[in-house]
């Protein structure tokens, strides 16, 4: 009993002290579940991103290949064990595949040109004269009506005179007749020489000789350059000119050949649908197309390939890009003499897109041949896929920096919050812009960006040259859409390697395309060898059924980079080097024409600090230039006007034109520290950054010859051009 009083007692004494320790344990539980929650919310995303990396670098997209070598490293597609040739059982010639495509796809969009409205001049404060372009909507033809035009023109040509066994050249810029007259000749079987509107008077007449010619179509602008040089052209016999809009032009060929038959594609046209005959069809081992290379050292080559050849790299192409179809528009307006332009519009065809063709000087609201207040091609059509090469995607990147830096303020801070956001995500953290701030970011501060490309693309093909990394990233984040860095050459028909869609990285051009073996073969002489670690690097070579026939009646030059493998594979040696990573992907890193040793025995590879030193904002193009006898390297660099000018405002800088500001010394003083500092966060070496440069007004361009249509340099005939301020670089 006292025991139980004793209890009691104590009871009212015991109970707060219980309901304090009751209440103090749910205040622990409470924050350690409020802590735990938070660890966790940190941790999942942390654990997922984690995850998400590491699976994407872990997937596999080049395998090792079971091919006999000289002792090489040699990979391709993860996806396909062997290399494809043909997209679908028969379809092995381009000639087959534009009929098939036309006839499935009748009554389609196929080709799309803008209406032009009016030409007119503006002229700047400096007297400099202008052609503005006043251009409309796309009227288009479909697929059907494309046949027939094709059609007509194959009979009509026969109707002129053109024999079996003889070429015809294209020697036009981009545009639907191009397209419309090549798919003329091969349903003759007809061997098409294709060459740049932008090549010189010798370089042309060489390549319409050697090929012997007898037939060229032309635009009206390439008409007068065919018959200022006739008295040299040994094989021509008949010239068809595609008419321009508004224009009623009869060409005079006074003091030219009058021994030639002129037309325009028109009539040659109404001659075929007057008096049709049957196709002659091309097999697969006939060559479609010797394709004149831009000539970036001497006189072009001529590449032969056959529609084996190009049909291989069309098939590999459509295996990978997903969900390619008569949905997608594309906008073509790089040269179609151009390999990457002429197999990207054969895809293109082969899934029945429509093609709407524009022009670099008319393709944004900006471009320089627009009038202001009309739209670019871009704008106008909308394009959903394009193709692109560096040099053209590094002015979008720095037109877009260039613009959101000159509007500063909320502004500027709001597009590098939402690029940050946005890098952070795409390089694999959860904790970066996804979903509703992705969503946000996009109609805040990206939106009218992409708009600038007409707001609907998907995806980008950049091929031609390396691209840099931050311009990649740059163009991905911007433009919200993936791009595929390819990799090929002439010699190759574009195939080579190519990056898959989700693939993030930046700085490689993808694993082996399913037409392709890419291999690394020792270069001891550069110190690049298979064996390197952590990656084999090497010269780089590819096989597959997409490397062409060789140079036309260059055998030489043929047997020394084109060799032929114990079971039959057919490589070509690229003269690149490059190095693989674990997953398959093959990075290029340099090219052995490139390489320069200095006095002192450093070597400098010309190339990579090109690529690096161009993404200074005062750099609108670089050549530098290494002398075996010196002990620095110097650079030719034409800048970039708006930036210069822009810099100079804020200085107070007094100048009379742009010639006389690239001139000063506080000018050359600037854009020398602006690449200095581009180089050394780069982590180039101190012999690698041109210890002295030249500033040069005028832009180099494929019409003044000192770059390729591709707007590679000419390295040859710039050193010739400036042989005399390269020597004053010196002194």
């Amino acid at each position: 009993m006292a025991a139980a009083d004793s209890r009691d007692s104590t009871a009212p004494l015991l109970q707060p002290l219980a309901d304090r320790d009751s209440s103090t344990a749910v205040q622990k539980y409470d924050s350690l579940t409020k802590m735990g929650g938070f660890l966790v919310s940190l941790l999942v995303p942390l654990l997922f991103s984690y995850i998400f990396r590491n699976r994407k670098k872990g997937k596999l997209r080049g395998v090792p290949a079971e091919v006999d070598g000289d002792g090489a490293i040699v990979m391709r597609s993860y996806h396909f064990p062997s290399p494809v040739e043909m997209p679908f059982e028969g379809a092995s010639t381009l000639a087959y595949l534009f009929e098939k495509s036309c006839k499935k796809h009748g009554y389609v969009p196929l080709l799309g040109s803008r209406k032009l409205i009016s030409r007119e001049t503006e002229f700047s404060p400096e007297g400099r004269s202008f052609e503005k372009l006043h251009l409309g909507k796309y009227d288009w033809i479909n697929y059907a009506r494309a046949f027939e035009r094709a059609c007509n023109f194959a009979s009509g040509l026969v109707e002129l005179g053109h024999e079996r066994g003889e070429r015809a050249a294209i020697f036009a810029e981009t545009r639907a007749e191009w397209l419309i007259a090549l798919h003329g000749c091969f349903r003759r079987n007809i061997t098409v020489v294709t060459i740049y509107a932008s090549l010189g008077e010798e370089a042309l007449a060489h390549s319409l000789n050697e090929t012997e010619a007898s037939t060229v179509i032309c635009d009206r602008k390439q008409l007068g350059k065919l018959i200022d040089i006739s008295t040299q052209l040994d094989t021509v016999k008949r010239v068809v000119y595609m008419e321009d809009e508004g224009t009623t032009y009869e060409p005079s060929l006074s003091g030219g050949s009058s021994s030639w038959t002129v037309l325009s594609m028109s009539r040659v046209e109404i001659l075929g649908q007057e008096r049709p005959v049957d196709a002659d069809l091309p097999v697969a081992a006939d060559v479609a197309v010797i394709m004149y290379t831009s000539g970036s050292t001497g006189l072009p080559k001529g590449v032969m390939m056959t529609h084996g050849n190009v049909v291989a790299t069309v098939a590999a192409v459509m295996k990978i890009v997903p969900g390619l179809g008569n949905k997608d528009i594309y906008l073509a307006y790089l040269p179609l003499a151009h390999i990457l332009e002429l197999a990207a519009e054969a895809v293109m065809v082969a899934v029945g897109c429509a093609i709407g063709y524009g022009s670099p000087f008319t393709l944004t609201d900006t471009s320089p041949k627009i009038k202001k207040g009309t739209q670019g091609d871009a704008s106008m059509l909308g394009p959903t896929l394009m193709t692109a090469v560096p040099a053209i995607l590094d002015r979008v990147r720095d037109g877009v920096r260039k613009k959101v830096d000159a509007t500063g303020g909320i502004s500027k801070r709001l597009f590098d919050i939402a690029y940050n956001r946005r890098l952070a995500a795409i390089e694999g953290s959860w904790l970066g812009a996804w979903g509703l701030e992705k969503l946000v970011w996009d109609v805040l501060v990206f939106r009218k960006i992409r708009a600038v490309l007409g707001g609907h693309i998907r995806g980008l093909l950049s091929g031609g040259a390396p691209l840099s990394g931050d311009t990649q990233r740059f163009i991905n984040i911007c433009l919200g859409a993936p791009i595929g860095q390819g990799y090929g050459l002439t010699e190759t028909c574009a195939g080579g390697t190519f990056s898959e869609w989700d693939d993030t990285t930046v700085g490689r051009v993808g694993p082996p395309l399913p037409c392709s073996y890419v291999k690394l073969i020792d270069w001891e002489e550069g110190g690049y060898l298979t064996g390197d670690s952590p990656m084999p690097r090497g010269e780089i070579a590819i096989g597959g059924p997409n490397v062409t026939l060789g140079y036309f009646k260059n055998k030489e030059k043929t047997e020394e980079v084109y060799k032929v493998d114990e079971r039959g594979m057919r490589w070509f040696y690229t003269g690149d080097i490059g190095r693989f990573h674990p997953d398959g992907c093959l990075e290029i890193i340099d090219r052995k024409k490139d390489i320069v040793k200095l006095q002192h025995g450093e070597y400098v590879s010309l190339g990579k600090v090109e690529a690096t030193l161009s993404t200074s904002n005062y750099v609108d193009n670089i050549m530098v230039h290494a002398d075996p006898f010196h002990s620095y390297c110097v650079a030719l660099i034409t800048p970039s006007c708006q930036a210069l000018e822009s810099w100079a405002e804020k200085q107070g800088v007094v100048y009379k034109d742009f010639s006389d500001l690239c001139e000063k010394g506080e000018t050359i003083k600037e854009v020398q520290s602006s690449i200095l500092k581009v180089g050394k966060s780069a982590k180039l070496d101190k012999f690698e950054i041109p210890a002295k440069i030249k500033l040069l007004p005028d832009p180099w361009t494929p019409e003044s010859g000192l770059v390729t249509a591709a707007l590679k340099l000419k390295r040859e005939v710039i050193k010739k051009t400036f042989a005399e301020e390269l020597n004053k670089l010196y002194d």
